[in-house]
């Protein structure tokens, strides 16, 4: 008898469910039977709809075509992120994908800049990063690998994108490529009665689905691992207290910024994530500090384009699943935790979890070491992440609402601590291998957040102040001369959709 996985079920659609068949069926190269069931009665939160720059590596492994990518999903470009309010109430920040200027010798350019900062000889930070610069002026351009040597050749980016249209292009090619979807609601989950494994679905139409490997992308909700089979939750809401959204769609911007805006208010966030053909817009909130009807009120009040819908309410609670793979069942997605979306994690958490499985991939022995070094490895993900997330709101310099106090005052994880330690003492950044975000992603948030360091790298001294200054004010020379030529985002996204 083969002990090869045979079949694989996927319990749920939308962006997770079929971005989890689509890199299956293209890594599997087509040698296991995939079937996904889903039903149209339950709808998607269908909010994650920015990126990280690693979504390029998804598509790439899954066989998608940029191109046909971008106008089947309304898509746009990002940049990165801007930061509006968070920090003192009247200030923003950009924290840009990609590097930040140039390293020079074994030092990171931002020590450099430390010290032209404490001096009063240092530019804005962002004049000294490309994609920065790009955002400031609203424009773009893909990286130009011929281009040694040139910032130029090393552009990050990543994309908005509709996440209802992403997961019907992701199904039609799925669909082409064998996967089977199975419309309909699961009533019952059979359980095999020795080891506690997932048998079969029982389909209220009476089909019955059997699997070797049972996929859970069911949602928030965690039909197979957390409702069937009883998997525990670690509850970070300690940490972050928000457990709410309101989601909007409005009208298209005029001007398409290349990148996502955050604005904190009192009680939360509010997001802007420009289409092509809308804007999605959010507040994300704590019940516990504000009403539903004023979280509508505040998104309402501060569109920048008329809505084009009602509002509609998601609830949360951010954590993670104790385990999340357990016997023949793995949660993706929102199935295995959520972390709120302000740093635009949720769908590489998904593109992770997937590729962990193939690397991981098992046999119907599903050996328990196999599945341990699963979990400990989407664990310390989820954490490291966490910890991102979580510095953005303990620190601040915001004292004017509750909600902001708390999180000034809040206790947070040990791994935190000690980060923002050897921050606040030298400018560095401790890192964990294989940390999804790495020493410039910090440096950006920290500074911007308002955690200067009391002193920078004493190894900076090793050069001259006029060594220094002439270092960075060529940096941000070249970076303006690059930037100047370009094109405008609005511009790039129209010659995108002249091509055929």
């Amino acid at each position: 008898m083969s002990e090869a996985i045979e079949h694989i079920v996927i319990v749920g659609g939308g962006s997770s469910g079929w971005m989890s068949a689509a890199l299956l069926s293209k890594l599997l190269q087509g040698k296991v039977r995939i079937t996904l069931v889903e039903s149209e009665q339950i709808g998607t939160v269908g909010v994650g709809e920015a990126t990280i720059p690693a979504i390029k590596r998804f598509n790439y492994l899954a066989g998608i075509d940029e191109l046909s990518f971008i106008k089947a999903t309304g898509a746009t470009f990002k940049l990165g992120i801007q930061f509006v309010n968070w920090r003192n109430g009247q200030d923003d920040y950009f924290h840009a994908f990609g590097t930040l200027g140039r390293q020079w010798e074994w030092l990171s350019f931002y020590q450099y800049w430390l010290k032209l900062q404490q001096i009063g000889q240092a530019s804005p930070l962002g004049d000294y990063c490309i994609t920065s610069k790009m955002a400031q002026q609203h424009k773009f351009m893909p990286a130009d690998a011929n281009r040694q040597q040139s910032p130029l050749r090393e552009i990050a980016y990543a994309y908005h994108f509709d996440a209802g249209f992403y997961a019907r292009f992701l199904r039609t090619l799925c669909e082409e490529r064998g996967v089977e979807r199975v419309e309909g609601m699961i009533s019952h989950v059979a359980r095999n009665e020795i080891n506690g494994h997932i048998r079969h679905l029982l389909l209220a139409d009476g089909q019955t689905i059997t699997g070797d490997l049972f996929i859970d992308c069911s949602g928030i909700r965690s039909l197979l691992l957390g409702q069937t089979l009883g998997v525990g939750y670690d509850d970070w809401s300690h940490w972050l207290p928000n457990n709410s959204a309101m989601a909007v769609p409005s009208a298209t911007l005029s001007d398409i910024p290349p990148y996502t805006r955050s604005t904190a208010h009192s009680a939360g966030w509010q997001w802007r994530i420009p289409l092509q053909h809308r804007t999605g817009n959010g507040m994300v909130f704590s019940s516990g500090f504000l009403s539903n009807d004023q979280a509508r009120e505040t998104l309402l009040a501060n569109l920048d384009t008329p809505a084009l819908a009602e509002p509609r309410l998601i609830n949360f609670n951010t954590g993670k699943r104790k385990q999340m793979w357990w016997g023949n069942c793995i949660a993706v997605g929102l199935s295995s935790g959520f972390l709120e979306p302000l740093e635009s994690t949720s769908l590489h958490l998904v593109q992770t979890a997937i590729i962990r499985l193939i690397t991981l991939f098992p046999d119907k022995r599903l050996c328990q070491a196999n599945i341990d070094q699963y979990n400990l490895q989407a664990a310390n993900e989820m954490a490291q992440i966490r910890d991102f997330i979580i510095a953005h709101y303990k620190v601040t310099e915001r004292t004017d609402s509750e909600y902001w106090r708390y999180c000034q005052r809040m206790q947070v994880p040990d791994s935190l601590v000690q980060k923002l330690e050897i921050f606040r003492a030298y400018g560095r950044v401790h890192q964990i291998p294989d940390e999804l975000f790495r020493e410039d992603s910090w440096v950006q948030v920290l500074l911007g957040q308002g955690l200067l360091p009391e002193r920078y790298d004493p190894l900076v001294d090793l050069k001259s102040e006029a060594q220094i200054h002439e270092f960075a004010a060529t940096t941000a020379e070249v970076i303006r001369s690059c930037v100047e030529p370009m094109p405008s985002h609005s511009e790039f996204l129209a010659r995108l959709a002249a091509k055929t």
